[in-house]
């Protein structure tokens, strides 16, 4: 269902900032909109599947506004809802500004009796928002986000160093914004636990792993979630092919001892067949990455209680 008389002029993305992975969520906004911001908030004319991200909420397609709320509900006369049923909902933004529960309920009440339409409270086929930010209202449908990394925290088979489903996702994003035309790779990918958040995503990736024991729970837990992608044994140095970017988790280094000079080959190699590369890593490379070719981009910590993880995007 959507509505057929008015195109959407913007769209919000409403943000919770969950504080060990604030950085993280800073880091994915620049991947996807070029810009982060201090508000839970952000507004841009790209459109997102809101689902994609961990951190947001959901998303306004705006299709009316006004600097007061009365310039707004004159214009909802003018909705054409082609006998679709529907539902406002005032979203809350975090800030100074408070609207206490009955004001929201006020104010759905007064924009849904303007609406030339068929109310429905519990499964309408529009869901429209209402909002008051940047010092004016907006109307528009309402996008919530849907937790799909959640779905796949119960893996058959599992390690106690691996990202959580929530930063993986984080990750995939950071690597592939937009997954229109682009391939990416998963060199080390462990147990699979990136590698299934892009799949989920639509993003086109492949795996390998130097490691022949784990493959078999690599593909398992691929599977298990209904996603298919090749999954090789093979040493990152012995990749070939091109790759728009290549997605590399370090903290394996947990478990096995690799050293600076390894690490440096890795990176040397991934030059080769990736024009981007996305570092997940528990100890300081930026040297090993300058001496590799690639060039830091951005980056961020990760934090859980007093462990770290950095996340380190770099281009050619």
């Amino acid at each position: 269902m959507r509505l057929t008389n008015f195109e959407p002029k913007s769209f919000i993305y409403n943000y919770a900032f969950p504080a060990e992975e604030k950085e993280l969520c800073a880091l994915e906004m620049r991947s996807f909109f070029g810009k982060d911001t201090d508000s839970s908030v952000l507004e841009s004319t790209l459109k997102i599947d809101p689902s994609r991200s961990p951190f947001m909420r959901g998303r306004m397609d705006i299709i009316l506004e006004g600097e007061q709320l009365e310039d707004l509900i004159e214009q909802l006369k003018k909705l054409e809802l082609n006998g679709s049923t529907f539902k406002v909902i005032y979203v809350k933004v975090a800030g100074p500004e408070k609207v206490d529960f009955e004001e929201r309920r006020r104010i759905e009440r007064k924009v849904g009796l303007q609406i030339p339409g068929e109310p429905e409270l519990v499964k309408p086929d529009l869901l429209f928002g209402i909002m008051h930010v940047n010092e004016r209202w907006v109307f528009g449908e309402y996008h919530s986000s849907e937790a799909v990394w959640l779905n796949h925290q119960q893996k058959p088979h599992s390690y106690s160093t691996s990202l959580s489903t929530r930063v993986a996702r984080a990750v995939a994003n950071i690597a592939v914004p937009d997954p229109s035309g682009v391939k990416a790779i998963d060199p080390c990918c462990g147990i699979g636990t990136v590698v299934v958040e892009a799949l989920s995503m639509g993003i086109d990736i492949v795996a390998s792993d130097i490691n022949p024991l784990i493959l078999p729970g690599t593909r398992e837990n691929i599977a298990h979630f209904g996603y298919a992608t090749e999954v090789a044994f093979k040493d990152i140095r012995k990749v070939t092919g091109n790759y728009d970017v290549a997605i590399i988790d370090m903290p394996y280094n947990l478990c096995s001892v690799i050293t600076p000079e390894e690490q440096l080959e890795m990176l040397e190699s991934t030059y080769e067949f990736a024009d981007k590369v996305v570092i997940v890593t528990i100890e300081p490379i930026d040297s090993i990455i300058e001496n590799s070719g690639f060039e830091i981009a951005d980056r961020c910590v990760v934090r859980k209680g007093a462990f770290e993880r950095e996340i380190i995007v770099c281009k050619k």
